[in-house]
């Protein structure tokens, strides 16, 4: 049966057929700093930044497009001492485009493609307390991902200095037992 279900009678999803995923490339740094200018509470780093993100971590970063426009982000890197460890610097979606799980979807894809190239058996990030889309993104990922998650902090309000940004927590998923 098809037509408002899919095959198999589920619910068609609208948004996977428009939505396409592909490595950032140097072209992309100034488009990932107008997203996430847009994107507050994200701290907003310098176009050189997102420049060097897309540049030297193009293959653990993504971006979603729709229709050839950027509307989502995740920037990543593999910390030089955990290379079993893939962490999330930002996520970012367009605010017309929320509520649409691109987020969960960038993520699930990422972590599909870095586990196929590498070693991946853990996902970190930091999040401040308040950001509470990030919270329930990330909680969504371990369940998702049938993997454990540990909270502390990483940096505390005081190692920011007189900025008055809020203490980071450090989010760890995993471990991730897949085959090779």
């Amino acid at each position: 049966m098809h037509g408002a279900h899919g095959q198999q009678g589920l619910p068609q999803d609208p948004i996977a057929d428009q939505l396409k995923f592909r490595e950032p490339q140097r072209r992309d740094g100034a488009a990932l700093h107008r997203l996430i200018a847009a994107c507050p509470p994200l701290d907003l780093n310098s176009i050189y930044a997102y420049l060097l993100l897309c540049l030297h971590h193009s293959q653990t970063s993504v971006v979603a497009e729709i229709d050839g426009q950027i509307v989502g982000t995740v920037t990543a890197y593999i910390p030089p001492q955990q290379p079993d460890t893939l962490f999330i610097w930002q996520v970012a979606v367009a605010p017309q485009q929320r509520g649409k799980k691109i987020g969960q979807r960038m993520l699930q894809h990422l972590v599909e493609h870095c586990i196929k190239t590498r070693q991946l058996r853990w996902m970190e990030t930091t999040i401040s307390p308040s950001n509470a889309a990030s919270i329930r993104l990330f909680n969504q990922v371990s369940l998702q991902q049938n993997a454990g998650i540990s909270i502390t902090t990483l940096f505390a309000a005081k190692d920011f200095g007189e900025s008055g940004h809020e203490e980071e927590q450090l989010y760890k998923i995993g471990p991730w037992n897949r085959p090779t």
